[in-house]
């Protein structure tokens, strides 16, 4: 991956994770009771299991297990195939991203150390062997449940301008860029933005975008 280029400033080496943990676990102790009303109507609404796991890579590519409330039902069709997403994505499912709730979990996984509050978001990881380079950069830290690229645009970006905000926010670490993204996430959210949910709601998966865009 080459040398890391994010910067090692007392805030970017120790201060960030303490508040990503003071955040995340006032997050789940405050939310407590948001997260016993949304499993009980997960499971009700869409089955079990009521979290969607997947993993995904971290820092340093680190795979570690991302956790969201699921979204979509097992709907299967007479030959036990998994019906699409279209259909499995119910008028519930579709609240849960729109409102960014089924992020929800993923406090634990900040709380862990997994993550970061704000990140690059941890992608696919059958992407891995097709960053560049510079892209690759985007791993020197702990991915994020929202950041640069979230608040930029996200999926109406394309897949090479969302991975510039990703290495611009791990050269440019700080606490006021935290702060500054952090706002903008809650604005986007408030208005209904989905900034946070979807990541994998792209026109087009990153591996299928080199292929064709690099010959």
């Amino acid at each position: 991956m080459g040398n890391d280029i994010s910067p090692k400033t007392l805030y970017a080496r120790f201060i960030k994770r303490l508040f990503d943990i003071i955040i995340s676990l006032c997050v789940i102790i405050l939310f407590s009771w948001l997260y016993i009303i949304l499993i009980i109507l997960v499971k009700i609404k869409l089955g079990s299991p009521v979290f969607f796991h997947q993993d995904r890579p971290g820092k340093d590519e680190k795979i570690f297990g991302l956790y969201k409330f699921r979204s979509m039902t097992d709907e299967r069709d007479e030959n036990g195939e998994l019906l699409s997403d279209e259909i499995r994505l119910t008028k519930f499912g579709r609240f849960l991203r729109k409102s960014s709730l089924d992020e929800l979990p993923e406090f634990y996984n900040i709380l862990k150390g997994d993550m970061s509050f704000v990140g690059p978001r941890p992608l696919l990881i059958k992407y891995l062997p097709y960053y560049d380079e510079v892209q690759k950069h985007r791993h020197d830290v702990r991915p994020g449940l929202t950041g640069l690229a979230q608040v930029n645009g996200r999926n109406a970006l394309q897949w090479d301008k969302r991975f510039e905000y990703d290495v611009e926010y791990v050269k440019n670490i700080s606490l006021l860029l935290d702060l500054k993204i952090i706002f903008m996430t809650v604005g986007k959210v408030f208005n209904s933005s989905d900034v946070l949910s979807g990541d994998e709601m792209v026109t087009v998966d990153f591996d299928e975008y080199v292929k064709s865009n690099r010959g």
